[in-house]
């Protein structure tokens, strides 16, 4: 699957620690779900990148097959897919995304 659009999605998912693919922006999330992602991701002050696919409709359908996942928003670490905002609201529930986080040496900011 070489296309500009996975180029591109490769290339933020390599050079960011933390990826969130989401619709709308860290202010202002555009679903309730992407909304609770940013919101566990500053619970546990980790800076990461917001990515909106709503701005670029060849990028919503384009992470959708990079990663071989129906749903939005998609959370990488390190390059790793970890998944949607069930699956990330359950690992922070039971201390598996901060052990993720610390494992692959992502460091945490002091949240203000």
């Amino acid at each position: 699957m070489n296309s500009p659009i996975h180029d591109r999605i490769q290339q933020d998912i390599s050079s960011n620690d933390v990826v969130l693919y989401m619709k709308g922006s860290t202010a202002f999330p555009q679903c309730g779900f992407s909304a609770a992602v940013v919101q566990i991701l500053n619970q546990l002050g980790v800076t990461f990148k917001d990515i909106d696919i709503l701005s670029d409709p060849g990028l919503r359908q384009g992470i959708k097959d990079f990663s071989n996942w129906p749903t939005i928003p998609q959370l990488y670490i390190k390059g790793e897919f970890v998944g949607g905002a069930d699956i990330a609201r359950e690992m922070y529930a039971n201390g598996e995304l901060a052990q993720m986080l610390t494992d692959k040496g992502v460091a945490a900011h002091s949240a203000a």
